[in-house]
């Protein structure tokens, strides 16, 4: 049952949803976390800690943060999978070009395909930055995320390819949360209206809520 679900392209467009959704849950508190930056390093870096440390004595340390990336890989994985194969579906179902060229999409939803290449390169090289240290700039020190995140946004190439990636991720909240919706059963005529002003909101509160931080090194009132 679960392979004819996932065959299906109505199966392939509801794992898109549900994994985009949860995505987005993660982006909405990561950015919360992000904006902590602006209580000092103290509160950013024990923030940081205390991510590790979730569940304990129960949880070992960093077994709740490892049980996040899982969930979040799992979904990131989904994601890709079912927008290429659902992709490729769309290509087979049309080979020839149409007729009239006059784009009828909206600007977010002619860029998604190149918007999810983008956020998933971002992705890597954001862990390799912020995560191992391994890409970083500045010398990475290990527990001290504040001061790893200014060394960061002290580079013009830092501040390039996070600001890039975050209006890549706005488009992509933009036209996925309505998307989502209408897969998942949420839209119809009446409601259409409120879930595009939703998804407008998200896209325009979560890009501003995660430039705020590198905008606030540059400016040196994170420093």
């Amino acid at each position: 049952m679960a392979r004819t679900v996932w065959d299906s392209t109505v199966g392939k467009k509801t794992v898109m949803a549900v994994s985009g959704l949860i995505m987005l849950l993660y982006l909405v508190v990561h950015m919360l976390g992000n904006l902590k930056i602006f209580f000092g390093a103290g509160e950013f870096n024990h923030y940081a800690h205390w991510l590790r440390t979730i569940g304990e004595p129960f949880m070992h340390y960093e077994w709740t943060l490892w049980a996040v990336r899982v969930v979040l890989v799992l979904a990131v994985a989904a994601h890709a999978v079912s927008a290429y194969q659902l992709s490729r579906r769309d290509i087979k179902a049309r080979p020839v070009a149409y007729v009239h060229k006059k784009a009828r999409a909206s600007y977010a939803t002619r860029t998604m395909r190149w918007g999810g290449i983008i956020l998933a390169l971002f992705i890597v090289w954001h862990l390799l930055d912020l995560t191992t240290g391994t890409v970083h700039s500045g010398g990475f020190e290990s527990g001290k995320p504040y001061q790893n995140v200014v060394d960061t946004f002290s580079t013009w190439y830092g501040n390039t390819i996070y600001i890039v990636a975050m209006l890549a991720v706005g488009l992509h909240i933009r036209h996925g949360f309505w998307s989502a919706a209408q897969t998942l059963g949420a839209g119809s005529r009446t409601r259409d209206r409120a879930l595009k002003t939703t998804a407008n909101a998200l896209a325009l509160l979560l890009t501003a809520g995660f430039l705020a931080v590198p905008v606030g090194v540059m400016t040196g009132v994170v420093s």
